[in-house]
């Protein structure tokens, strides 16, 4: 779904697709891991790598909000999160061991899957509330990357998401997020705020399955080049 740029109030501040996003979210997380995984926690280089990191969840859990509102096929758009999350298993296991924690790819899943039962539940009030805060505390158990940040920041970026794209709108989804970005790092949640504010509200370059499956396969495919050839 593409939405003409030109109904932003301040067009010249609408300046990234949502491919944009992924781009800058993809390199943000390989930043990190090549950081957190390759170099010494005491240098300054790591404390700055691993600052442009904190961008790439926020901009991933804006864009579930967003792909879950333009899927056509929602059981789809959750299998496939699913399908890649279950794949990076292997090398998120191969470069952390039995921690107990589990890849990101199962917080966006289970992240959709959140939505998808509060939009069932939501005229039941209480009995929504009780279902994301059951969803939010399976994710802190299980130990998903995350945890329940992840999926209230998820849940905070569809709840205030508006059909018509605008600053004023972006602004209220980066106010009610903000507190659950932060967690990780304030400089780095400013940051995903910064660039999530410029989003257009266009698809962008990335489009059709081919390219779709191509940007999910990169989380396990550079977790297994960081173990096979730096680790």
């Amino acid at each position: 779904m593409t939405i003409d740029s030109t109904s932003y109030p301040l067009k010249l501040l609408s300046l990234f697709s949502g491919s944009a996003l992924k781009i800058i979210a993809v390199l943000s997380m390989v930043t990190d891991h090549c950081a957190y995984y390759l170099l010494d926690g005491n240098t300054w280089a790591y404390e700055v790598m691993r600052c442009f990191g904190r961008v790439a969840f926020p901009v991933f859990a804006f864009l579930v909000a967003e792909g879950f509102a333009h899927t056509r096929n929602r059981m789809r758009y959750f299998l496939s999160l699913l399908l890649f999350a279950v794949i990076s298993e292997v090398p998120w296991y191969l470069l952390n061991g039995a921690d107990g924690t589990h890849n990101v790819m199962f917080t966006l899943a289970l992240g959709v899957a959140a939505l998808a039962v509060f939009e069932r539940l939501q005229k039941h009030g209480a009995l929504a509330i009780a279902a994301i805060l059951l969803v939010a505390l399976s994710a802190e158990i299980s130990g998903l990357d995350y945890g329940w940040h992840g999926i209230v920041e998820i849940l905070v970026f569809h709840l205030f998401r508006s059909k018509k794209y605008c600053q004023s709108t972006r602004l209220l989804q980066l106010a009610f997020a903000f507190p659950f970005m932060s967690h990780y790092g304030i400089i780095g949640a400013l940051l995903a705020c910064f660039i999530i504010f410029l989003y257009n509200g266009t698809r962008g370059i990335i489009h059709g399955k081919v390219a779709k499956y191509g940007f999910y396969a990169i989380y396990p495919v550079h977790l297994i080049i960081i173990k096979l050839f730096f680790h």
